[in-house]
This record gives structure tokens, sequence and C-alpha cells, in this order.
């Protein structure tokens, strides 16, 4: 497949495919939809020898937390290949600013994008012959997409039945916006909650941002009630933040009156007073995983699993203890 045969089908000159390969500007936005749609239909893809020595990370937005252990997973395997990173921030897609227009101008070696990319997205990579992963997709992706995740669903599974286990009984959630990884998180809570016999409350369940100040407004209104939860499990970690704010503002001690698990595990949880108890997401590891996996693509190499889930663990610290009245 060459680019003169995709010219001659869409009815366009070769400088103009090439406009499209390299996601310059000068081609209508029609012209070059029509000329994706034939590159993706024959399975063109561009000789790599022009690739940059480049992975690049994207993200949607830079102010998470645990962007830092993202990177560094990522640094890890470009260290060890002698490919150097690039760190992006793309914003959400209605908002103006870098685009994926720009990456691929950039031509990396590979994508690496934390969270999601568009269907749109998607294509104009495989269109150039740009292979990518998606780190935590935050929606459901088709089977061919290649991701790296967390086993999000065993680990609200394991942070409920770790209050459970301390003889909890109303365990409430704060929960995120209906993404995969909070809908897993969420089911994993409710699955444990089953499981040991107890009633899945509607009332106990709250889903909100996940920021600190949704977190503190969502824990205000749960332990303001007269038959307040015992424990609260939050989504992520910057939710529990918000939970022990709420509690110090209502007179609500941790974990005597009330204890709180949070997801994610950054580092910052364990300077709490008392350090939280979370569910470890080995984001690291994971950030790994995916750039090994993007340079494999990027390799042609076959692979014997495009997705891949990296298991969670609890991690125990001083936030949780049995309840008052047990």
């Amino acid at each position: 497949m060459t680019i003169a045969y995709i010219a001659e089908s869409a009815g366009v000159s070769v400088p103009t495919v090439s406009k499209v390969l390299n996601g310059r500007s000068g081609v209508s936005d029609e012209t070059r939809a029509r000329v994706e749609r034939l590159i993706l239909q024959h399975g063109y893809r561009k000789p790599p020898k022009n690739r940059s020595n480049l992975v690049e990370l994207v993200f949607r937005e830079l102010e998470s937390m645990w962007a830092v252990e993202i990177i560094r997973g990522v640094e890890r395997v470009a260290r060890k290949n002698r490919i150097g990173v690039l760190v992006s921030e793309f914003g959400l897609h209605d908002t103006s600013g870098t685009t994926i227009d720009d990456t691929v101008g950039r031509r990396p070696r590979c994508v690496l994008s934390v969270a999601q990319l568009s269907e749109a997205e998607r294509e104009q990579l495989r269109a150039r012959g740009i292979p990518f992963v998606v780190f935590d997709p935050i929606d459901e992706l088709p089977d061919d997409v290649p991701f790296v995740g967390a086993t999000n669903w065993r680990g609200g599974q394991a942070a409920t039945r770790h209050l459970i286990g301390l003889g909890h009984r109303r365990i409430a959630m704060i929960s995120g916006p209906d993404h995969a990884f909070c809908l897993a998180r969420l089911s994993g809570y409710t699955s444990a909650l089953t499981e040991a016999g107890l009633p899945v409350e509607p009332r106990l369940v709250v889903k909100t941002q996940l920021t600190r100040e949704h977190g503190q407004a969502a824990a205000r209104e749960l332990l303001s009630r007269p038959d307040r939860p015992t424990a609260v499990f939050t989504a992520n970690d910057m939710q529990a933040v918000g939970v022990y704010q709420a509690a110090r503002e209502l007179g609500v001690r941790v974990p005597d009156d009330l204890s709180v698990v949070g997801f994610d595990d950054v580092p910052a949880v364990a300077w709490l007073d008392p350090p939280l108890t979370t569910v470890h997401q080995p984001l690291a590891e994971m950030a790994t995983a995916a750039t090994e996996l993007a340079l494999a693509l990027g390799r042609g190499e076959e692979l014997p699993q495009v997705g891949l889930e990296i298991a969670t663990t609890l991690t125990l610290r001083e936030s949780t203890a049995p309840p008052k009245e047990q």
C-alpha cells in the first residue's frame, strides 16, 4: 500500500495525503476525514524511520497527586530503552490548547494516554501508525484497544471486607462519577456487603466528584445524620482527605468514632493524622507495564493480550478500628 494509491483513491494529491499523515494543517476537515478513512481501510502504515525517539505521556489534567508516580514508572522503562519522555496535557475534549494533532506532528515512537483517548483520537493515531496504550481507562474500551488498569473491583471489595471484619455494619461509600473504575470500586463495595448478608442502603452511597472539596461536602452530609455511618469508604484518597476535614469540623474522631478507607495510596496520605488506610493502586508498576506494552506494539510484536490489570492491595494504617458499640 502506497501514499500514491491512497491519494488516487481519495481523489487528492500525494502532498495532501502527506499532510494528513503528518498532522499538518492546510487540509479541509472533509478531505482529512476521507483520507483517514482510506488509510484505516487499507491498513497503510507510515515507515517508522522518521519517528522521534520519544514516548509521549499524555494527561488530560496534571493536577492529580498521582501523576508523579506515573511519570516515574514511564521514565524507568524509557531510561532502560534509551528513549526520551515527553509529558503533555491535552485538557478535556471541549477545551482549546494542545491536541492530538500536535502529538501526531511530533511523531513519537508511541503514546501512553492517562484515563482516555476518544475514538477519533485513536483513529488518528492508528492512521499514522503510532501505537498507543490507555492507562487506567475511565470508560469501557473496544476489545482491540490496548490498556493497563488495576483490579478496581477487588480493591473495593477488599476495603469493604476489612471494615466488615472490624465489626462495622453501617458502612457508607463516597463514590465518583460513572467512570468505569469508579463503578468497579462501587460494585466491589456492594458485593462485599451482599456477601456478608448486609443490606446495600442507597442512602449510604453518595456519588460526587473525585476532589477533596466534594468528599468533604458528602461526608458533612453523611455525618450530620442521627444514624450516621460508623465507617466510610471513598473512591479515591482526595475524597478521604475531605472526610477527615468534615469529621474534624463536626467533632467526629478518626478512627474512634469513624473509620475511613481511601483508594490509590498516594504518598501524602501516609502523613495524615491518623495515617490513612487505603487501597494501594500500583501506579508506577502500571505505568511501567503500559510503557513496555506500547514499545512492544511499536516493534510490531505479537502480544498474548492487549489488556492488563495489575492487582491492588489493601494498605492498613491507623484510620480504621472496630466501631464503638462493639
